[in-house]
């Protein structure tokens, strides 16, 4: 029989290796925190809940996000198979119903005859082999803990998220459907006007924001960035950013509008809908205040109110291996946002990848990682290979992989060569190191009530 292991965190990393350590014959002790310790951002007991977007962005295989969506299937992933199966329309995008999504994953998860999911708090590192999966909001006492076991005092950034608002209460007669790049409609407009734009900026200027430390030198993640940051950038920054109207026409006028709110649905029913780019670290007051400004929102009914929290993770090419072990345990490896990927699926991804890693390690064989020409290898190479004093998460983007042999002008032929070679190249790295992992692998294991 093969020895147990540790998972600690139920998030989408700490589930994906749960998950695919279980599928492959390990007993797994999965150890989640919630609801003895609670987080800030956290609002259910729910395996693999998703405290910001219920986006999990682009399926199409040209953008970086899409191509890493194609690898983890190839890796069967546990959250991609949920994400099917609770998903909403969002355009080109892969987006879901967080409530029936996390509900599934906690199915699943918890169910599973291989996996005992124990709910406490852990403030040491295990003894014998585990992953680390504690996300972004690791508990003080542990992170305390990591960083004297380290001998480093670790990083950190402020991530906020976004308001959510009812459907019922908005003005249709002024929001108006579409989505940009000849996208479906999944998406709601709310269109402005010079005037009203410029007012609008005006007051993220001068608004009360939420009392903590420096603002001015708090090192966010340039991927999420609350609005009145933006704002302070530059007049015409939110209107070349989440409030471009490039791609849309307004019905009233038949005119592209001068800049538009994009709200996209956060459930099936289409009930609760997400204010794009919109996260914030203003005070409920002023979101109150200022977010009714935008046409079509003035009576609107806020189901989530935006916020800010802190997001911490170590400084992986100081103080880990190449694969995210510990430099003297290899079998203790760290997966997730902690470990400084950004995003959902990057963090799922990097689950998976600590599973296939563990597994090696405690048959004797030597750890892997994919090639620098697909998505996945390149963002670990990046996690091991930056420069230390200056590191900072990163998500998926094309610059992470192998440039092509031969330049190409064209940016979609250049995307969709990139993409073809990364999915060869995938597959191939997964026969040479025969490593077949998919959901037809593991125990089925039904889920009910998730509808």
């Amino acid at each position: 029989m093969k020895p147990s292991v540790r998972v600690v965190g139920g998030g989408l990393a700490g589930c994906e290796a749960a998950y695919h350590l279980a599928c492959s014959g390990y007993p797994v002790s999965l150890i989640e925190m919630r609801p003895i310790r609670t987080t800030e951002a956290h609002q259910t007991d729910h395996l693999g809940e998703l405290v910001c977007t219920n986006s999990f962005k682009s399926v199409d295989s040209t953008n970086a996000h899409g191509q890493l969506k194609r690898e983890m299937r190839l890796l069967g992933s546990l959250l991609l198979r949920c994400a099917d199966a609770t998903s909403v329309p969002a355009g080109s995008a892969l987006a879901v119903d967080r409530n029936l999504f996390s509900k599934m994953m906690t199915q699943i998860v918890g169910n599973h005859p291989m996996i005992d999911l124990k709910r406490e708090e852990i403030v040491d590192l295990p003894k014998n082999s585990a992953v680390i999966a504690t996300g972004p909001l690791t508990s003080d006492q542990f992170s305390k803990n990591i960083r004297g076991y380290l001998g480093e005092e670790g990083l950190f950034f402020y991530d906020a998220i976004a308001p959510i608002v009812h459907k019922d209460s908005l003005d249709t007669g002024i929001i108006f459907e579409g989505g940009r790049y000849e996208e479906s409609g999944d998406y709601l407009n709310c269109p402005m006007s010079e005037s009203e734009y410029n007012r609008f900026i005006q007051s993220l200027l001068e608004a009360d924001i939420h009392s903590g430390p420096d603002w001015d030198t708090v090192p966010y993640f340039e991927g999420c960035l609350p609005i009145e940051v933006m704002a302070s950038r530059g007049t015409e920054t939110l209107r070349f950013g989440p409030m471009k109207p490039i791609g849309l026409t307004d019905p009233r006028t038949g005119n592209r509008p001068y800049a538009v709110v994009q709200l996209r649905r956060e459930d099936k029913a289409g009930q609760m809908w997400n204010l794009v780019g919109f996260q914030t670290r203003l005070r409920v007051k002023e979101q109150e205040k200022i977010f009714k400004m935008i046409p079509g929102l003035e009576n609107c009914e806020f189901l989530r109110w935006g916020s800010i929290h802190r997001n911490t993770y170590l400084n992986f090419p100081a103080t880990l291996t190449e694969y995210g072990s510990l430099k003297d345990r290899d079998n203790v490896i760290f997966a997730g946002q902690m470990t400084g990927v950004e995003g959902y699926t990057e963090s799922a991804a990097s689950g998976i990848m600590a599973a296939i890693n563990l597994d090696r390690v405690l048959r004797s064989k030597t750890p892997v990682m994919p090639p620098g020409t697909t998505v996945l290898g390149g963002l670990y190479r990046y996690l091991n290979t930056s420069d230390s004093s200056r590191f900072q998460p990163m998500n998926s983007n094309w610059g992470l992989v192998d440039p092509l042999e031969v330049r190409i002008r064209n940016k979609k032929q250049k995307r969709e060569l990139l993409a073809k070679r990364a999915i060869e190249d995938f597959i191939s790295w997964m026969d040479s190191e025969e490593i077949s992992l998919s959901d037809a692998d593991c125990v089925s294991v039904k889920t009910t009530g998730v509808s």
